[in-house]
């Protein structure tokens, strides 16, 4: 079958895929995921679901917390009053913007359009109007400095940006040649919401094709270059279909909100994709803290939470002890979804006691661009991540990237389903890419029922005198001691053993740390694992190294120089 004509003017996204011989095999069978072959995500995201459920029902909401400060480092400002948009009044934001991005800002179809400031419906609604102008969506976290937003632009060569006037001065210091910006949130002449407001309220969207690129999604490149990872307007609506439709399964009356923010495809996949696809509302703000978070689900009457293993701990220490809620009202919350990193037995069981809500654990990968491993209800298993999500296929390979594993045996983990990678122009699609399948550079094992085990990311494997140690899993029984918050494993070179098991470890507040803690830590995880995984150096930390999406950063508590914040080391 021919490809549909692509409606992009500027073609340089899909000049720069990778060629089609080196994509994963995409599994589209699945009538469900039948798409029309002229598909845009931000008509089939707005204006159908209005067609479906009426303009006049909640879509976003603000929480009245205290805007960020200009940069650099300005306290908040006074907090926002609490505003619900409909989805009318949304559909009508959008399309004006639509109008002030392909007249003022000059954006044709194809061309791609930074996206940069915190969590706010303003945010979601310029992301919906650059789907619908036919342009290509590069959606960065606000936290991201001028080297690194400097580092994207030139990699996807990205023409426009639309900022959140809070946040854009490290643009300004990024200086990236030609780029014609929009800022909105400042209220001046040339605000992009003051621009549209005098725009029409209905904006045809551009036609483009299921497989025109819709966003370049970046990892975090934290470790290397950034990688951009290019998606298509059918991805977005097919992640949507298959985790949030069949594992989630979320209702109209829902009212989402998390702490992922809206550059990180999990924020955006959790707080704008799954709530608009299903006609239900999102509160989108940012969040100070567990004890606010906690506050918030109570205040907002949020039933779907979506959040990190680190977030759900913090709010477990606020929490009563075990059989109560302590002063938090929970009554509303009947989803909580854990991506990001691994989600421990130990912070799942104790949720479950303390709440009685069970966590939607997943894995998701900016490549495949959201979960697709996962299970809910009572096909969760407490530390396993799950089955694959209806639409893939996962399986074990060995090292060489095709060879499958039989059940019980760790390798890599592989998989396929209706979305995968593709680099934009990046040698590493050979790596991630393998016989059709994607690797996800996690090492996993499945059981006999299927379900697969997360071991550690492949390149977090420690040897220890021939013993293949997975650090998560020491992390897991450090965890079920009471005075542990958190916990990192990382190997260390030694002469003797090749590696050594080293424990960075986050104490409660009112917990001893020194010699006697590091023996009591040290016996507590023998008589939980075998001698050989036991860490031979436990390290006290105030914190540990995370990203900006709240991701553990291992590999700075491997390198001289590079530890957690502030180590305090009685």
């Amino acid at each position: 079958m021919e490809p549909t004509p692509s409606a992009h003017l500027d073609t340089f996204a899909r000049d720069h895929l990778p060629p089609p011989e080196q994509w994963p095999r995409l599994l589209l069978d699945d009538p469900a995921l039948q798409y029309p072959a002229r598909l845009n995500c931000g008509t089939e995201l707005l204006d159908r679901t209005v067609g479906r459920l009426g303009a006049d029902r909640p879509a976003f909401h603000t929480g009245g917390m205290p805007p960020p400060g200009p940069e650099p480092g300005n306290a908040p400002g006074s907090p926002s009053p609490r505003r619900t948009w409909s989805y009318g009044e949304l559909r009508a934001t959008v399309d004006r913007l639509a109008h002030v991005l392909t007249g003022e800002l000059g954006v044709v179809p194809g061309n791609r359009v930074l996206l940069r400031g915190p969590t706010t419906p303003e945010l979601a609604a310029c992301w919906l109007a650059v789907m619908k102008a036919g342009a290509v969506a590069v959606t960065v976290l606000a936290a991201q400095r001028a080297h690194e937003l400097s580092t994207i632009c030139r990699i996807a060569r990205v023409s426009h940006a639309l900022c959140d006037a809070r946040v854009a001065g490290e643009l300004e210091r990024a200086a990236v040649p030609g780029l014609r910006t929009g800022l909105f949130g400042g209220g001046g002449e040339a605000d992009v919401l003051r621009l549209a407001a005098g725009k029409p309220d209905t904006f045809e969207a551009v036609a483009t094709a299921a497989d025109d690129v819709a966003l370049i999604a970046f990892t975090s490149g934290t470790t290397g270059r950034p990688k951009g990872c290019a998606h298509f307007h059918r991805d977005v609506l097919a992640v949507a279909d298959t985790f949030s439709a069949r594992v989630l399964r979320p209702r109209p009356e829902d009212v989402f909100t998390g702490t992922p923010p809206l550059g990180f495809t999990f924020g955006l996949g959790g707080l704008v994709l799954f709530p608009l696809r299903a006609g239900a509302s999102a509160l989108l703000d940012q969040w100070s803290g567990a004890g606010q978070l906690l506050e918030v689900v109570g205040e907002h009457r949020i039933s779907v939470l979506f959040t990190a293993p680190t977030a759900y701990r913090a709010m477990l220490a606020r929490l009563e002890k075990p059989g109560g809620r302590g002063p938090y009202d929970l009554s509303s919350l009947r989803r909580c979804v854990s991506a990001g990193e691994h989600l421990p037995a130990a912070t799942w069981e104790s949720w479950y006691e303390r709440t009685g809500l069970r966590i939607i654990d997943g894995i998701g990968a900016t490549e495949m661009l959201h979960i697709f491993i996962s299970a809910s209800d009572e096909a969760i298993r407490p530390g396993r991540t799950g089955v694959p999500v209806p639409g893939f296929e996962a399986r074990i390979v060995a090292a060489d990237g095709s060879t499958p594993l039989p059940d019980g045996t760790p390798g890599l983990l592989a998989v396929r389903g209706p979305v995968g990678c593709r680099y934009l122009a990046d040698e590493r699609q050979r790596a991630y890419v393998h016989d059709g399948w994607n690797l996800t550079g996690d090492t996993y094992v499945r059981d006999d029922e299927g379900y697969f085990r997360y071991l550690a990311r492949a390149d977090d494997m420690i040897i220890s005198a021939g013993y293949n140690i997975a650090g998560p899993e020491v992390e897991e029984a450090l965890l079920r001691h009471p005075e542990v918050r958190e916990a990192a494993v990382v190997g260390r070179p030694d002469e003797k053993r090749g590696q050594i098991v080293v424990a960075h470890v986050v104490l409660a507040p009112e917990a001893p740390r020194g010699s006697d803690m590091a023996e009591t830590l040290r016996r507590f995880t023998l008589s939980e694992l075998a001698p050989y995984k036991c860490p031979r150096e436990i390290v006290f930390a105030q914190s540990l190294p995370r990203t900006p999406t709240g991701k553990l950063q291992r590999f700075r508590l491997r390198e001289p120089g590079l530890g957690p914040p502030e180590p305090d080391l009685e």
